[in-house]
């Protein structure tokens, strides 16, 4: 049987994917939890991991290492920042140890750079991802690559010789969600249809002027006949097709140049399609076993120190 020597964690807005790894980084056990930090009361974090994460992956003694929005001003204890550019030695350099916790617990840093305005761009929990999707083939730490992490909050990283120089984030999967539920747009419960999904990919055009062009999701429903039930996928389309077409260009990537998509599977498919219909080559890779490298790397080298 193989023995457990960590917990990783990665902690979200509403969710907690939990991980226990031996100690070659393989993961021995897996769980997931409804204990998103916006649903937890102040204080609450420390208490719900000691009595329900922990003992779910026989997990009490292990050292722990977590990442994502634990570690923001709305979770367990606040982890600083890092200014791009940053690599894993830094982030691993800016573990923070959360208040109440009990044996060897890290909490990663979010990564803050300059943004489309003043206010800059914030992560946390993708720059883990990431660097764990460095470290699961070396030869990904030379040169430059542009990666997409699509999401409720998509972001769009450069890493330039193992670093993450610059990141955009785009607001795509939660406007989608904003727009089901609270416009004239919501109504019959999402399903998958490819022709209305590749419809609105061509309604994006070039990105611009989306706030006249999400209208045109009711109009082709109302005035020209379409089935309602396919104005998520068409929704989908356009939201997804404006962000292939403009956030690119706003980190100076040109088509032809290739994206490496990390995340869930289905999620970069519909992302892959809007690319490559611009010209990026695309391939997909698994964001949860970039996410469990990432903790497990920030691990070995936290342990360290």
């Amino acid at each position: 049987m193989t023995t457990a020597a960590l917990l990783a964690c990665d902690w979200g807005t509403t969710n907690l994917r939990a991980w226990s790894l031996d100690g070659a980084g393989r993961v021995v056990a897996r769980r997931d939890f409804a204990l998103g930090v916006s649903k937890l009361a102040r204080g609450e974090a420390a208490a719900r991991f000691a009595a329900e994460v922990r003992p779910a992956l026989d997990a009490d003694a292990l050292p722990a290492v977590l990442c994502g929005m634990i570690g923001s001003n709305l979770g367990w204890t606040v982890a600083p920042y890092l200014e791009a550019p940053v690599g894993l030695d830094d982030l691993a350099g800016g573990l923070v140890a959360p208040e109440g916790s009990a044996g060897w617990v890290r909490i990663a840093p979010g990564v803050r750079a300059d943004g489309l305005t003043a206010a800059g761009d914030v992560m946390r929990g993708e720059e883990t991802q990431l660097f764990g999707w460095l470290e699961l083939d070396p030869d990904r730490a030379r040169g430059r690559h542009v990666v997409c992490h699509p999401g409720t909050h998509a972001k769009w990283m450069v890493v330039e010789d193992g670093r993450l120089t610059r990141f955009v984030t785009a607001m795509t999967g939660e406007l989608f969600a904003v727009l089901r539920r609270h416009s004239v747009l919501g109504g019959e419960a999402p399903a998958e249809d490819a022709a209305a999904f590749g419809e609105g990919l061509a309604a994006a055009a070039d990105g611009d002027a989306l706030a006249a062009r999400l209208f045109s999701a009711r109009a082709r429903v109302v005035g020209r006949g379409a089935p309602v039930e396919s104005t998520p996928s068409y929704l989908s389309g356009l939201l997804i097709g404006a962000e292939a077409a403009s956030v690119p260009k706003l980190l100076g990537v040109t088509p032809g140049t290739p994206i490496a998509l990390l995340g869930d599977a289905a999620l970069c498919a519909l992302y892959r399609r809007a690319l490559e219909r611009r010209g990026m080559p695309c391939e997909v890779f698994d964001g949860e076993a970039a996410a469990v490298a990432g903790l497990f790397a920030l691990y070995r080298k936290g342990i360290a120190r």
